[in-house]
């Protein structure tokens, strides 16, 4: 199989002690293509060096939204600014996590706002975050789409399949990670079983989220292999073909990867 791991943390605790090795397995594992996502300002020369390092490997640039109470001072301009870095290929994560509430839901739609209108100037993909926040998500995403359109994807994807169908309906990817792996994952595993290949792509989310049978373990980008398999038994497709579209449309989506 060649993989995209479409969302994966390379420099958190965890994996970023040992990133060689973490991404000699990934590739071990048939993993050819890695997003490196940025969740904080101080986050973005880490992420970036790795990517500038690593030509599997890209990088984001974004505010996580239980991080925005404390990046006030991010705005689209200077999210733009970062993202002309050829190895940028993202905008985000955002979105709006009201299941933590670590910053005030007023200042996460602000600035999941400034990221959109910087993924609408760029033209890069927006990265979606969204945790009990479905319908002020799909609200906000929908609002903004008739400011101008946009491209992007739902992150590790564990919403209803109402909000897939709204999604989908502007135009995202949905990402689906090893949480669809899990016994009390019933709802996912049925949205999971019926999105449109063309729309889908995989994930991991490293080092969180460890699909069965790593349940317990630090995540990782070789485990999306895992994700594949079971995803693709679940969907009766061939994992190699699955592994193949998702991949596609990872490099459809992130169209600067191919640049």
């Amino acid at each position: 199989m060649r993989l995209a791991d479409s969302h994966c943390h390379l420099n958190y605790k965890g994996l970023g002690e040992q990133q060689p090795e973490v991404l000699a397995r990934a590739r071990a594992s048939g993993v050819v293509a890695m997003l490196n996502i940025a969740t904080r300002e101080r986050e973005w020369d880490e992420v970036l060096a790795t990517a500038e390092r690593e030509s599997d490997v890209w990088a984001t640039v974004g505010i996580h939204p239980h991080e925005a109470d404390e990046h006030s001072h991010i705005d689209t301009a200077k999210l733009v600014d970062r993202a002309r870095h050829p190895r940028v290929v993202g905008i985000g994560e955002t979105g709006l996590d009201y299941y933590y509430d670590h910053s005030d839901r007023a200042r996460q739609q602000a600035s999941f706002r400034a990221h959109i209108a910087a993924s609408r100037e760029t033209g890069l993909p927006l990265i979606v975050h969204t945790r009990d926040a479905e319908e002020d998500t799909a609200n906000i995403l929908g609002d903004e789409m008739g400011k101008g359109a946009y491209p992007g994807v739902i992150h590790c994807f564990t919403a209803s399949g109402d909000f897939a169908d709204k999604a989908m309906d502007l135009g995202f990817y949905i990402s689906i990670s090893g949480i669809v792996t899990f016994k009390n994952a019933r709802d996912l595993q049925e949205t999971a079983a019926r999105l449109p290949l063309d729309r889908l792509l995989i994930e991991t989310d490293a080092p969180f989220l460890a699909p069965v049978p790593h349940r317990g373990k630090t995540g990782e980008p070789a485990f999306v292999a895992d994700t594949c398999r079971f995803l693709a038994q679940l969907r009766g497709e061939d994992p190699e073909e699955l592994a193949e579209a998702t991949r596609a449309n990872f490099h459809k989506l992130f169209a600067k990867t191919l640049a």
